[in-house]
């Protein structure tokens, strides 16, 4: 299953509350335009709306901040997402991978020395710590699914980690910063499980 959008579960969820209330309130706008005086929404609608939406912001806020802490938890000894990680605490990642960004690509070289373009094969539930490098200008390195967007600039190394998603498929990696006219073609696939059949 291709996962281009990275919906998932609460991201899922939300788009699906957010679609349903723009629907609700394209509805009621009409609904009192053209209604008689008499039916006009009542102010207790309204405050039951705003308390709704009040509602699903703390929803959001307890969702993201229960993600953050648990991709954050192992990281305790030293090691800060978005730094080099210690020597010593890269024993506990199952694979590493040295990430090349270039306008306007992905390249993945596994610790084996296998290279890949625009894709890398990873399997489900490992914990991936990736090495980002640019050779050129500033780039973006989003994992829609796992949550994980980072920049990094030319030259600086940047090192951040995920748990891959438990269900093989292939999912987006993009970059998320405006880095020249391909831009928007710098799109690569995180596979998970398969063969590297797949990865084409």
């Amino acid at each position: 299953m291709q996962n281009a959008l990275g919906l998932m579960g609460d991201q899922a969820l939300m788009v699906a509350i957010a679609l349903a209330l723009g629907i609700a309130g394209i509805t009621a706008l009409f609904l009192a335009l053209f209604w008689p005086r008499r039916w006009r929404m009542k102010y207790r609608m309204e405050i039951g709306f705003v308390i709704l939406l009040v509602g699903l912001v703390f929803f959001a806020d307890q969702r993201s901040t229960a993600t953050y802490k648990a991709y954050e938890v192992d990281l305790r000894n030293g090691g800060v997402s978005g730094q080099i990680v210690d020597p010593a605490a890269r024993a506990a990642f199952d694979q590493q991978i040295t990430v090349l960004a270039f306008q306007w690509g992905f390249a993945f070289t596994t610790e084996g020395g296998e290279i890949s373009r625009n894709a890398v094969r990873v399997e489900p539930d490992q914990k991936v710590l990736f090495r980002i490098l640019s050779n050129d200008v500033i780039h973006g390195f989003n994992v829609p699914v796992a949550g994980l967007t980072t920049e990094f600039d030319p030259g600086a190394a940047r090192e951040v980690w995920i748990w891959t998603p438990s269900k093989p498929g292939k999912y987006l990696i993009q970059c998320v910063n405006y880095c020249g006219v391909g831009h928007a073609q710098m799109k690569a696939w995180l596979v998970v499980g398969g063969s590297n059949a797949d990865m084409a």
